[in-house]
């Protein structure tokens, strides 16, 4: 049985609904150490396959929950379950730095982003190319039904980044006035689709239609390293508008093919040309 300070962070996880995967597996992570504060030997090993098989639950459309259950080995040392968990959340702030930098190098005096959902990858960029002087504008979604752009305007508010808020249904009108899309992602399958909330899809294909450029901005452990995009599981909730049972898938695949790069702490991720 796993101890109750870990299934506090668990059920933290399951109830999550504005911040993404790279807060989600630090989030997992500490729940790691609490594991290793309260367990050691043939106890702690069995805990730990156990939190393994949960944490994959939590949300199985995210490669950085799968990530984060291969990286801590089945031991029953807890000093080194415990330096495994702080290594992985030194490695993701670390990476996320790094994306910051990276991406904000794309941005130019003028531009217009767009950009769906709340991302704390495309935050850092944003923020990273602010920082730097530079002067942009942000188009984002309104990102329904749990409306985690209103956080990412919120964010921006407080950077003082320029920005407006569209309703979903306008991505179509507003994506051929932008200079690139920039999106985060949940996963990255082993033959390159982009795993998203839901509208991500839908804005690459704008993007396409009118030429604009399409960027991920996402931490290597986002990337999975077995599962392809015919087989990725995509959770759907329940959701009720009056008495209406309204279908509500949360992520959507983005084929490789409409992506112009995926922006990682090792750099900017290229699909083939033959695509």
């Amino acid at each position: 049985m796993l101890p109750e300070g870990v299934r506090v962070i668990l059920e933290e996880l399951k109830a999550e609904r504005i911040r993404g995967a790279s807060y989600m597996a630090r989030r997992g992570a500490e729940a790691y150490i609490v594991l290793a504060d309260s367990l050691e030997g043939e106890e702690l090993e069995m805990a730990i396959k156990e939190l393994g098989k949960e944490m994959m639950a939590v949300n199985p459309t995210m490669a950085s929950l799968y990530n984060l259950v291969r990286f801590i080995p089945s031991t029953g040392n807890p000093e080194i379950v415990r330096a495994k968990a702080l290594e992985f959340i030194r490695l993701s702030r670390e990476a996320l730095r790094e994306i910051g930098n990276i991406g904000s190098e794309l941005v130019d005096d003028g531009d217009v982003i767009i950009t769906h959902s709340f991302s704390s990858s495309v935050l850092e960029v944003l923020k990273t190319a602010n920082a730097k002087g530079k002067r942009f504008k942000v188009i984002l979604t309104e990102s329904a039904p749990d409306y985690e752009g209103l956080a990412l305007a919120g964010e921006l508010e407080r950077l003082d980044i320029p920005f407006e808020v569209i309703t979903d249904a306008q991505i179509g009108l507003f994506a051929g006035k932008a200079t690139f899309a920039l999106v985060g992602a949940d996963n990255v399958t082993r033959d390159g689709a982009v795993i998203n909330k839901a509208g991500t899809y839908p804005l690459a294909l704008a993007c396409h239609e009118s030429g604009v450029p399409f960027y991920v901005a996402a931490e290597s452990f986002k990337i999975h390293p077995e599962l392809e995009s015919g087989k990725v599981h995509l959770v759907e909730r329940r959701l009720k508008r009056n008495h209406f049972i309204v279908r509500n898938y949360v992520f959507d695949v983005t084929p490789w093919k409409f992506v112009r790069g995926v922006i990682t702490e090792l750099g900017i991720l290229v699909p083939p040309k033959e695509l």
